[in-house]
């Protein structure tokens, strides 16, 4: 018993770890959608550092809210 109770749990937690995942590559591509210039090129080529740590500081937010909603 206890151990189909920690199965169910580590297919739901593989579950939800791909789904957050899914979600978070979605959102990046509504971002560089509604983008008038390649985000992308912006921080490889470029090097703008203020783009990077806004785009990374979003990506926390959108998994704190996907983590969230998951475990509500």
């Amino acid at each position: 018993m206890f151990a189909e109770v920690i199965l169910a749990e580590v297919i739901a937690t593989v579950f939800y770890v791909f789904l957050g995942l899914v979600l978070l590559g979605l959102s990046w591509k509504a971002i560089e959608w509604l983008t008038p210039f390649s985000l992308r090129k912006e921080i490889e080529d470029d090097q703008n550092i203020a783009i990077a740590v806004l785009i990374g500081a979003l990506f926390i937010s959108i998994s704190l809210l996907i983590g969230a909603v998951i475990l509500s």
